[in-house]
């Protein structure tokens, strides 16, 4: 059989609705830019991928996706540089995992070309919708799901994928406050941690509702079978700076391989920092704290970047660590990362992709 080729079609909307919107101050993820990309896949077969303006799509209520939980998905950003090009961070780390998950899901792979080619043509053609306010980026939303119309328990044979963007400013203003999850569990051993499936997410509302009733942001997730374990923060991966060293979570098929992980893992190594990936037992950072060499903690994702970690809720204690005008590594890899991603300085990894035409 021929190997199947594609092509992406492009239809401009009439009148941008950019026009008196000030993108560098809206609501993180509620405005949306011009134009979006469709494409859909029957029996593993993709049609031509489509921009088109942003709107609604047609769905019956018997896709497979709302009943059986067929969906994932992928969190990605694009940047200006200084002379005003469009710069995209990682996007083949993005379209490498976004295919992990699918085949978790026992979903068909996204072609390449359809995933960034199309990626490309998007944001050329809505690169006006990036912000420049510092912090500041378009998001993108990649999205795929299943859309048979039955509520048979199988694999779809049906599929879309769509790629979305919206103007975002910084997700975290401040440092966050997290209290560990004892009641509930974000993932298990042979489950779906290390995909980025929407059932993960939709699970880990409750406990992110809790916690903020009772004035924190965010959770911090135990492993599944002992309960003593940190395995994320929130919806990002989670560092530890003691005695010097950074510790990480080693993945384990329970946490989510973030980019912005491995971009953070590569710089400290890169500068000489001792790193460890491995496991990190709760009473570990009790000691540390105890102790006085708990130095740093921050989160590492997509949305915030870096999000320094200001307390820590453990039963009935609390984890005050230092300021952060007393942190070394955190506050450095933001101000790389951001640097990087920016066009500011040199880019010796090959991270940025430059969107010609933008």
């Amino acid at each position: 059989m021929a190997a199947q080729t594609y092509s992406i079609e492009s239809e401009r909307v009439s009148e941008s609705r950019l026009h008196g919107l000030d993108i560098n101050n809206v609501p993180f993820g509620k405005t949306f830019s011009d134009h979006m990309l469709v494409a859909t896949c029957e029996q593993g077969r993709w049609s031509t991928a489509k921009i088109v303006p942003y709107g609604q799509l047609s769905l019956s209520p018997s896709i497979s996706a709302l009943h059986y939980g067929q969906s994932v998905f992928e969190g990605m950003k694009a940047y200006k540089s200084a002379s005003g090009e469009a710069l995209l961070f990682r996007p083949h780390a993005n379209f490498d995992r976004i295919n992990r998950s699918a085949a978790r899901l026992c979903m068909p792979p996204i072609p390449e070309e359809i995933f960034i080619e199309g990626l490309r043509q998007l944001i050329c053609l809505d690169a006006n919708w990036i912000p420049t306010k510092p912090g500041s980026a378009l998001y993108i939303r990649p999205i795929y799901f299943a859309t048979d119309e039955s509520i048979g328990l199988r694999p779809s044979e049906r599929y879309t994928f769509a790629i979305i963007t919206c103007p975002v400013g910084a997700y975290y203003a401040e440092p966050v406050k997290l209290t560990v999850a004892h009641d509930y569990v974000r993932a298990f051993p042979g489950g779906t941690g290390a995909a980025k499936a929407a059932g993960n997410y939709a699970a880990s509302l409750l406990a992110d509702r809790e916690a903020k009733q009772h004035g924190y942001d965010n959770v911090l997730w135990l492993d599944g079978i002992h309960h003593q374990y940190i395995e994320e923060c929130g919806t990002m991966n989670v560092f530890f700076v003691i005695d010097d060293v950074v510790v990480t979570p080693a993945l384990q098929g329970t946490i989510l391989p973030g980019i912005t992980r491995d971009s953070v893992l590569t710089l400290l190594r890169d500068r000489g920092v001792r790193v460890e990936e491995r496991s990190i037992a709760l009473d570990e950072l009790l000691k540390a704290d105890e102790a006085g060499t708990l130095q740093e903690a921050f989160g590492a994702g997509t949305a915030a970047t870096i999000a320094h970690i200001e307390t820590i809720c453990v039963g009935d204690r609390i984890l005050n660590v230092p300021p952060i005008s007393e942190r070394k590594y955190g506050p450095q890899l933001l101000k790389a990362l951001e640097e990087i991603k920016t066009a500011k300085v040199n880019d010796p990894y090959g991270w940025v992709v430059r969107v010609s035409g933008a």
